[in-house]
């Protein structure tokens, strides 16, 4: 007990020395998240109850915006930032580049958060017409994944068609300009596509894939600081709750962060999966096909066990996670 009151005190002087300026340079622990234009961390960002909690644990929390799944997590790989979300296909990418990474909890399917877009006045009316021509996506993002099974299920093969690999604001000017046939896009640029270029859906994610988002950590940081990791995804998973039952204010707090006109954002927060979760044995066998797909094709060099990187949860956060499910 004295020790703990011994340090609650100490504590208490150290707060105090740093509030006077006294010192200026205390190492304390931090957590750098990485996240995207879209979804529940940008929420979680904007709301600032993660910081409250962790400040508790001595933990502080740095911010950085990522365009794409492949940058945050390449930013993961090369260590400066510890956490992030990205869709399914990133993580095998780095898991085949070798990336220390875990799989920690993941987001309930969300299909139609990603669609193949074709111009308003495109005479493209089947998946199959897609024969020869040029195709945009963010290579290794999660609509890479939609477009091989698109493909497949159209009786095509990926070298059907001609990729062109972009990242998104590039892929929209190709799109706007003509100099593609089709774009592969998720939210909220999808729906900004829709609403602002009439742009019309030849496929979406239904019936075809689950559309994922997973929430990631560096191998050593899980490790290191299981708490902190079980306390960003109460956090994450209770914001997410929160949006299923506030759909207008959330769309009005993510429409300044994200700069879209808040039709275009409300659209894409209605189509995102909310209620983070743990990862579950389905979710390894769902994110199993897309690794065995990706190496078929030949884009990832060798067979992966993704069972091997999933993270496991302390005992006390599974068992609350699992009350609280019971709700």
């Amino acid at each position: 007990m004295r020790t703990i009151t011994l340090r609650r005190s100490l504590a208490a002087l150290l707060a105090a020395a740093i509030s006077l300026g006294a010192i200026t340079q205390v190492q304390a622990e931090s957590l750098r998240i990485g996240y995207q234009k879209y979804g529940t961390l940008v929420l979680l960002k904007a709301k600032g109850t993660l910081e409250k909690r962790l400040a508790e644990q001595g933990v502080e929390v740095q911010w950085t915006e990522f365009p794409g799944g492949p940058q945050l997590l390449e930013g993961l790989n090369v260590g400066s930032i510890d956490f992030g979300v990205t869709g399914e296909t990133p993580p095998v990418f780095a898991q085949a580049a070798g990336a220390d990474l875990l799989y920690v909890a993941h987001e309930p399917p969300a299909p139609s958060g990603e669609a193949i877009l074709l111009p308003k006045d495109s005479p493209i009316k089947s998946v199959a017409e897609l024969k020869g021509k040029r195709v945009a996506l963010n290579k290794g993002s999660n609509v890479h994944y939609l477009l091989v099974r698109a493909l497949e299920d159209a009786g095509l093969k990926y070298s059907d068609i001609q990729p062109v690999y972009l990242p998104p604001a590039d892929a929209r000017a190709a799109f706007e300009r003509g100099s593609v046939d089709a774009w592969v896009i998720w939210d909220p640029f999808q729906a900004a596509a829709e609403k602002q270029l009439d742009a019309r859906t030849l496929r979406d994610g239904n019936g075809l894939v689950d559309n994922h988002q997973f929430y990631l950590a560096t191998r050593p940081f899980a490790e290191k600081h299981p708490q902190v990791i079980s306390t960003l995804v109460e956090e994450i998973r209770g914001v997410g709750e929160w949006v299923q039952n506030n759909l207008d204010e959330a769309t009005a707090q993510v429409q300044p962060l994200i700069g879209l006109p808040t039709d275009i954002t409300r659209l894409a927060v209605e189509r995102q999966g909310y209620g983070a979760s743990f990862i579950s044995p389905q979710v390894v066998e769902a994110q199993q096909k897309i690794a065995d797909a990706f190496t078929d094709l030949k884009l990832i060099p060798k067979k992966l066990s993704v069972k091997d990187v999933i993270w496991t949860p302390p005992a006390n956060a599974a068992a609350g996670h699992a009350h609280a499910h019971a709700h």
